[in-house]
């Protein structure tokens, strides 16, 4: 086995399980899909021999990293290594940069029976080829929109497509005042990271067109990357329509059981009532007093009502007025700004039809000013 691995572009293809070596903090800032955390120091230790590199050099440092991972403490994370080895034969290591500590771990887990390759140039390597993939995206992709009024089942349509790459599901949020989950949001380094692994994907499925939905530059608290906010400027809108009563229930889906749910399952009964009246919170000031305190009316009765025997049927009050009152004339809005781009409007079957038609021919040269040829 070789002693260092740098075919990033198959560790995305083949989903290669990692061995992420680095301290706690320093996967929770950023990691990647299908690794784990096994440091090989915690963060206080970590700390230690930092401070011990800083005043004293490296050669005290690394002896200082020796002792405070000795013993009982070191053979228990080598047989966490193996086990995870056993576990996944294929898989690879990393520390930030290749260095010292993936070095060292790949050295005693060689000691025990087992082999490993590390990433050369560790994690800081793999994240700027991921980076650099993102930054090629309007040099290999064509993108569509998928627009529709709040509740028209985008997500919905998107999940039906193979072209298509879920932002908000890569996020771990909604898009909206509403959107967020009873999980923390992804982290920005994540949803790079994330983001590029599905763009790679599709770039080796040959996709040249993929369909995204309708955001604005950013998802919660995520910031699109500028490559892709640049390419979907001037992308085609399709516009999904469902009559209101269809989306109502798609709604109540979504926010209100499925939302429910998630937040019993996490141990929290009463989060989904509060995360619901600080929603509404935000959007007080463009609500205005009046209509603020209507729709949270309209909501503690529907929640009550629940309460009292099991009933959904009152939550679809605040939602249509939710509707009608602030995301339609605002969603309208947006949409008559960019209607040149609107390039075809319809139900979900009719969409579907448009968007496999479109993604199967060639595009104009003379259509779309912006599209990458």
């Amino acid at each position: 086995m070789a002693e260092f691995f740098d075919d990033f572009k198959s560790i995305v293809l083949n989903k290669t399980p990692l061995l992420d070596v680095r301290a706690p903090v320093e996967f929770q800032s950023g990691a990647f899909i299908n690794a784990l955390n096994l440091p090989i120091m915690d963060d206080e230790e970590r700390r230690l021999v930092g401070i011990c590199y800083k005043n004293e050099g490296n050669a005290k440092a690394i002896e200082l990293g020796h002792k405070l991972v000795s013993g009982d403490v070191k053979e228990e994370r080598v047989k966490a290594w193996c086990d995870f080895i056993d576990a996944n034969p294929s898989a690879l290591l990393y520390c930030f940069r290749g260095g010292q500590r993936s070095k060292i771990a790949q050295q005693w887990i060689k000691e025990s029976g087992r082999e490993i390759s590390r990433l050369k140039g560790g994690y800081k390597a793999f994240r700027s080829y991921l980076l650099g993939e993102l930054e090629e995206f309007g040099s290999h992709f064509n993108p569509i929109i998928l627009g529709g009024r709040t509740g028209s089942g985008k997500t919905i349509e998107l999940k039906k497509l193979s072209n298509a790459i879920d932002l908000e599901a890569l996020a771990n949020h909604r898009g909206s005042s509403f959107g967020q989950k009873v999980t923390p949001q992804t982290s920005q380094i994540n949803f790079d990271n994330n983001l590029a692994y599905e763009l790679i994907t599709k770039r080796e499925e040959g996709h040249k067109k993929l369909v995204f939905e309708d955001e604005g530059k950013h998802v919660g608290s995520v910031f699109m990357p500028q490559s892709l906010v640049a390419s979907m400027a001037d992308a085609p809108l399709v516009i999904l329509e469902r009559p209101m009563q269809e989306r109502i229930a798609i709604t109540l889906e979504e926010y209100v059981v499925e939302a429910q749910k998630a937040y019993r399952d996490a141990g929290f009964e009463d989060g989904w009532e509060q995360n619901i009246q600080n929603s509404i919170k935000r959007i007080q000031r463009r609500l205005g007093n009046q209509r603020y305190e209507y729709v949270n009316r309209l909501f503690e009765e529907a929640f009550k009502k629940q309460k009292e025997d099991g009933s959904l049927k009152e939550h679809e009050k605040w939602i249509e007025y939710l509707l009608r009152e602030y995301y339609d004339p605002m969603y309208d809005y947006q949409i008559q700004k960019r209607s040149e781009r609107v390039a075809f409007r319809g139900n979900e079957q009719e969409v579907q039809e448009y968007i496999l038609s479109f993604s199967n021919n060639a595009i104009n040269s003379s259509s779309h000013i912006g599209f990458a040829k």
